[in-house]
Formats: structure tokens, sequence, C-alpha cells
């Protein structure tokens, strides 16, 4: 009975386990299939949506592609018209220009036709005008060049004042249209033409902080003041003027470079033999600079090509060269605007006559070193870096110590007399000219032997004539060199002046 037992006990408890397990693993299996229904169900309505997602796009596509083929359709139809009507339009210009050929040439033949009519009744009038020429000089015993002097006797005899009054008339008339035709060039040309105008001086005031400075500036027993005066070539006015100092020199190169020097000696406050010429140099090397760059921004400015280098440099000295107060550069400037614009006018070369006007003045920047005038000096520097002739023949003639051998030569003179004459562009009035004059014959008046003195090219040279009887050939050398040296002492001018003593023996004699 033992047994029985046990195995009821174990029926009893595996036959649940076992029932359990069934059930369990049927309701797995339901489960299961419960879920791969409901994925199943997913991908289906995934795959419809996307069939009508494609179906849809498809009919938008046939749409959007239906209206692009209509569009295109449109437009070609549109260009087809326009192209037909186009080539209708050239139909028709085309049977207009044959109509007008076909006219054109009716109307050449028809003048061809009247040009041998008009040739024909030509040859006879010409033969007619023969006959009765030759029954003419028959009947009046005369040729037909007598007969044609006889005429025009008789007619300027009848008819002179009339003639006479003619030619004054178209004189006078061609004379204001020449006139009128020259004052519109020459004020186009100063139109044109806007360089400033700045008066300068010949001395220049420094002012200094305190009256202490100017101990300072002279110095022990006055080396300081002797030595700056002794670099820079400049004399320096200290004087009792409360807090400033005068540096007075007619070159300008000079008095700016004294200038720099004498304001960084006195920022500095050590003045001394050796800081003056450390500051003398230090200005020197920056005017060189500002030399340098004054040429160049005038080159440029102007527009000129292919001008040497050296040359440039010794145009940009003219910014510190003045005369009669006008600035050189400036000046020159000026002056080369105006020729330009005058030779553009007159159809010459406007190229020569704006650098002939530009270094018109070169010599200038030379002309306190190397002897000789300023026109000599300037036709030396352009003929040494390369200028052409007609640019050196257009410059020299501004003064008339040559002659004007071209065009542009005397629009360089007129030019120049234009910038010079311009009301403001020079500060010497008539009275101090004319009192520089004076004063040049005087000097050359003081001396025994002298007849007479001229002071002519604006002062830049004076001819003294002396007496043949009292003074020799030695003492002419003499003289002038004496009066050289008088008006080195006596005048401060710009430049150089030329003295010319000329001596003459005049001998008469008569054949009776």
């Amino acid at each position: 009975m033992i047994i029985p037992q046990t195995i009821i006990t174990v029926l009893g408890i595996f036959l649940p386990l076992a029932l359990g397990c069934v059930i369990g693993y049927y309701v797995r299996q339901s489960l299961a299939k419960k879920r791969a229904g409901s994925l199943e169900a997913k991908l289906q309505k995934r795959v419809q949506d996307v069939k009508q997602e494609t179906t849809d796009l498809i009919k938008k596509s046939e749409a959007k592609s239906s209206e692009i083929i209509e569009k295109a359709q449109t437009e070609v139809d549109q260009r087809r018209r326009e192209f037909l009507k186009a080539q209708q339009v050239l139909l028709d210009r085309e049977k207009l220009l044959d109509s007008k050929i076909d006219s054109f040439d009716k109307k050449e033949l028809e003048l061809q036709t009247k040009v041998e009519k008009l040739k024909e009744v030509k040859e006879n009038l010409d033969n007619l005008r023969l006959e009765a020429e030759t029954k003419l000089e028959k009947v009046a015993s005369l040729s037909r060049e007598d007969a044609k002097k006889e005429l025009l006797s008789l007619v300027e005899v009848d008819y002179q004042k009339d003639i006479l009054e003619r030619i004054k008339k178209i004189e006078e008339s061609g004379k204001e249209t020449l006139q009128a035709r020259a004052r519109e060039i020459v004020t186009m040309a100063i139109q044109k033409c806007a360089v400033p105008h700045t008066q300068e001086l010949s001395t220049t005031t420094i002012t200094l902080q305190s009256e202490d400075i100017k101990g300072k500036i002279i110095g022990k027993e006055g080396r300081n003041i002797k030595t700056f005066e002794r670099l820079t070539g400049v004399e320096l006015i200290v004087d009792e003027t409360p807090e400033s100092v005068v540096i007075s020199c007619f070159n300008p190169v000079r008095r700016q470079i004294a200038k720099i020097a004498l304001d960084k000696l006195i920022a500095d406050g050590r003045i001394q033999p050796a800081k003056i010429e450390e500051k003398v140099a230090e200005a020197t090397a920056e005017i060189s600079q500002k030399i340098k760059e004054a040429g160049d921004k005038t080159i440029y400015d102007m527009g000129i090509l292919g001008v040497n280098e050296k040359l440039i440099q010794i145009l940009g000295r003219l910014y510190y060269r003045t005369s009669y107060g006008q600035n050189v550069l400036l000046h020159s400037m000026e002056v080369a605007q105006i020729a330009e614009t005058i030779a553009e006018e007159l159809g010459a070369n406007s190229q020569v006559a704006k650098r002939g006007a530009l270094f018109h003045d070169i010599g200038k920047a030379l002309d306190q070193q190397i002897q000789g005038s300023h026109i000599e000096i300037g036709i030396k520097i352009l003929e040494k870096y390369g200028e052409s002739d007609a640019v050196i023949k257009a410059m020299r003639s501004h003064h008339g110590d040559y002659p004007h051998n071209s065009i542009e030569s005397v629009i360089v003179t007129v030019a120049d007399s234009i910038s010079g004459s311009r009301p403001g562009a020079r500060k010497d009035t008539i009275e101090n000219y004319l009192q520089r004059l004076k004063a040049l014959e005087d000097i050359a008046n003081k001396f025994e032997g002298v007849e007479k003195t001229y002071a002519i090219q604006a002062g830049r040279e004076i001819r003294v004539f002396v007496k043949s009887d009292k003074v020799d050939d030695l003492g002419v050398q003499k003289m002038a060199r004496q009066i050289a040296e008088n008006i080195e002492e006596e005048l401060k001018y710009p430049g150089e002046i030329k003295v010319t003593v000329i001596r003459e023996n005049r001998v008469v004699e008569y054949a009776r």
C-alpha cells in the first residue's frame, strides 16, 4: 500500500505540473500568434500606405510634367509666332531695300545722262567763247591778256578806294577774330590751372620757450652761433625781440635746414658744436628726402613719363626756391599746365610744350652753386640727363636769350608770362622792382669812366658802357670784377647777376 500511495503522491505533483506546461505552451503559442498577427497587420498597412503615397506621387509627377509640357508648348508657339513676325519684317525690309536700290539705280542713270548733257553744253559754250574772243581780238586788235590787263587797270582805278576799304575791313575783322580766339585759348588755359600761390620771404622766425635759450644758442664767446652759421650758411639774428630768433638767408634750402636743425637743438636742450654738427646732418638728410618726394609728386601729378631720377631730384629742389616771392616749383607746374592747354588748342606737340615748361626754370635749382645764368645751367642739366632737343629748344627761349625755333618755345614763353604776371603770383610791386634796377645802375655809376648803365633781363644783367679814352682794356676787366663784388656786398638777390662792361672805339673819317 505504500508504493501506490507514493505513486499517487508523485502523480499528484507531476500531473498539475505537466498540465500547467501544456496549458502554458498553448497560451504562449496563442500570444505569439496574436503578436505575429498584429505585426503582419502593421506591415500590410505600411505597404498599403507606401503604395498610396507612390500612387499620389506618380499622379503629381504626371500633373507637373503635363504642366511643364504645356508651358513649353506655349512658349514654343509664342517663339514661333515671334520668329514668323520677325521673318515677315525682314522680308518687308528686303522688299523696301530692293525698291530703294532700284530707285537709286534709276536716279544714277538720270544723273549720268544729265552730266553728259552738261558736258556737251560746256563744250559748246567753250567753243562759242573761243570764237567770240577771236572775233573780239580781230575787232579790237588786242590779245586776250592785253584786254584783261586793260580791263583790270580800269576797274582798279575806278574802284581803288572801295578795294582798299574792303581790304582794311577784312584785316580788321581777321584781327578781331584772332584776338578773340587768342583770349579764349588763354582764358581756357588759366581756368584749367589750379596751382596755389604762396608768397615766401627770405627770413624765418623761430619762437623760443624762454629768453634763456638765446644764451645757449649764442654759447660761450659766441662759439655755438658761429658754428651754426658756418655749417648752415645762414645768418642767425638774435636781437632784443622777446622769445624769438630770426634765420636770414636767400637760399631757401639752407634756411629750411637751419630751421629744422635749430628746432631739434632746442628740443634736445644740449646746444654745443658737436650737437650742432649732428643735428645739421640730420636736418640735411630730412631735406634731401623731402626734395626727392617733392620731385616724385610733381612728375606724378603732371603725368610725365621717362624722366631721369637725378633730374627728378634736381626738380624737387625748386620747392625750396623762390623768385620774387613765388615758389618756383609751383610756378613751373602752373606754366606746364597752361602750356599744355594752349598747345592742344593750337595743334602743337603738347607733351614737348609741357616738359619744356616744367623744366624751363630747372637751372634755378643750381644757379647758386654753378656759374652761369639759369637758362645756360638748365640747358646743360637737360642735355646731361637725356631730354630731347625739342624740349631744350622749347625751354631755352622764355627770356629771349635764344630765338624761338619752334611753336612750342613760343607757347612756353607765353605761359611763363601768364603765370608770372597773374595778380597775386609775385609779391614784388613795380616800385620795388624799379628800386632794385636803380640800385644796380647806381652801383655801376659810382665808378669813374662810366658813360651809361642799363639794368636788363628783369635785373639779371647789367650792361655798363665806359669811355674808351678813360678806361683801357685792363681797366674794363677790373671794373667788371669790382662792380660784381659791390653788388654781392650791397644787394640781396636770388640767383646771379651778369655784369657786362663794354668799351668801344669809334673812328670817323670823311672823304671829300
